[in-house]
């Protein structure tokens, strides 16, 4: 059997938290376990999540405070499935999420998924994501502009033997705005076989108090100068992975 892990990286979430971890709970094919790393939350995150008392969800608590990149990889290094999914904390997965998208990864080894956009009341508004950002694979392309969104992303667990440790120019451009989606997405577009799939699977949920790694990355408010050292930090991380350079 295909065991199947959900990475969560948390913090102050506590709003949404519970309506996003119902959502996976209830999936067509269950997932295995649900690592969820808490950067420090000041709200209910925790209370929430203990409430959903739930035996397959294990909490981590973030040594590297206050780094959304490093609360991913946190969960990432406890992780034990075969298949590991990343979700935001405050979305909404549709019920064959999880079916689905292992049908493709039977023949790729990273898949993204499409996604509707919702309001606070979870109601679905405007273009998918990919009509919106023109989603899709290539080197280039997402290098330019990252189309990977790692809250629709699932991948095998060779992939992630590559990914980790995130390397520290990753860490180091956190305040360039590279984050774990772009990461993954170039590495695994690198190295191994990836597919964007038409489906919309889950809902992205847009409001005021975003605090994910993948909203951050949407809005993107950096200078030219600066992205251009992130992406100088990120090609260098590539390069060093890709030929095996400790």
């Amino acid at each position: 059997m295909t065991r199947i892990s959900v990475c969560i990286a948390t913090y102050n979430g506590g709003r949404f938290i519970r309506e996003q971890l119902v959502s996976i709970l209830a999936q067509s094919l269950p997932a295995d376990e649900l690592i969820i790393s808490d950067d420090s939350s000041t709200d209910d995150t925790l209370t929430q999540i203990r409430q959903v008392a739930d035996s397959r969800i294990l909490i981590l608590t973030n040594p590297d405070q206050r780094s959304p990149v490093c609360n991913f990889e946190n969960a990432l290094r406890y992780a034990t499935g075969d298949i590991i999914f990343l979700s935001d904390q405050d979305d909404i997965w549709f019920p064959s999420k999880i079916e689905t998208m292992l049908v493709y990864l039977q023949d790729y080894d990273l898949v993204v998924s499409d996604c509707d956009f919702i309001d606070e009341a979870g109601k679905a508004f405007g273009k998918s994501f990919f009509e919106t950002f023109h989603s899709g694979p290539g080197i280039l392309k997402n290098f330019l502009k990252n189309t990977y969104l790692g809250n629709c992303m699932a991948f095998r667990r060779s992939v992630l033997k590559r990914a980790l440790p995130f390397p520290k120019e990753t860490h180091r451009a956190t305040k360039y705005l590279i984050y774990q989606d772009v990461w993954l997405g170039l590495l695994a577009n690198s190295l191994f076989r990836v597919m964007f799939i038409p489906e919309k699977l889950s809902g992205f949920r847009r409001h005021n108090n975003n605090a994910s790694p993948t909203e951050m990355t949407l809005k993107s408010p950096q200078s030219l100068g600066r992205k251009l050292i992130g992406r100088m930090l990120l090609a260098l991380g590539l390069l060093k992975q890709i030929l095996n350079i400790a």
